[in-house]
């Protein structure tokens, strides 16, 4: 009965050992991405600046203008009227002006010079 193992036991080595055990398999749920490469070598993106500050401001008109203010002092939104459109003013470089067509905006989330078409020149203040 031993001699009958012997032959069974040197197949199933030589079976064995025509397995490649040099590399181990990798099984995934998910196909390769056909764009992984060109995301790879995709130019970086630049997200937008985080909100720095929001403010209600009192203009010395007696109005009111509500302005969302960004990090960088590069940015920010502009609305005349509460529900009223929403102005986005950049300028180049901070310090500068604030700018969109019509629109300059300078000062910070406390006190800041508006000029808005059809209203002029006004200082406002939180």
């Amino acid at each position: 009965m031993t001699s009958r193992f012997i032959p069974l036991a040197a197949v199933a080595l030589l079976a064995l050992s025509a397995c490649n055990n040099d590399k181990p398999e990798t099984v995934t749920l998910t196909a390769p991405d056909p764009q992984a490469a060109e995301i790879a070598n995709r130019a970086p993106v630049e997200l937008p600046p985080a909100m720095k500050a929001e403010a209600t401001m009192r203009c010395k008109d007696n109005s009111l203008v509500y302005v969302t203010f960004f990090e960088g002092d590069k940015m920010a939104v502009v609305k005349l009227a509460k529900d009223g459109p929403a102005t986005t003013l950049k300028a180049e470089k901070a310090g500068d002006p604030l700018v969109a067509e019509g629109y300059s905006l300078t000062g910070s989330p406390k006190n800041i010079n508006l000029t808005a078409p059809g209203k002029g020149s006004t200082s406002c203040h939180q």
